[in-house]
């Protein structure tokens, strides 16, 4: 049984031209870079969503881009004081 399905995708000419024109460049099939292209789509609307969940939940606590790096640093600084100290050589 195969483990890949056929799929059929219409572009426009010039869209096209420039995909075929990189596969070539890259050594790749056409399949290979729509899959490299889903895969990267996936992962840019995975960061937008964290990015707006983050939003979301600054702005549920009142709390602005100038706030984020002292929190962090001050959240670090407490995970560090709880972890126990490791011998130094």
């Amino acid at each position: 049984m195969r483990t890949t399905k056929t799929l059929s995708v219409t572009l426009p000419p010039e869209m096209l031209a420039r995909a075929e024109k990189l596969a070539r460049k890259e050594n790749r099939t056409m399949s290979e870079l729509v899959r490299e292209a889903l895969r990267n789509y996936e992962r840019y609307r995975w960061w937008d969503e964290m990015n707006a969940y983050g939003r979301a939940k600054a702005d549920e606590r009142g709390l602005t881009d100038a706030d984020v790096v002292p929190l962090v640093k001050q959240v670090r600084k407490e995970r560090r004081s709880r972890q126990p100290q490791k011998p130094r050589p």
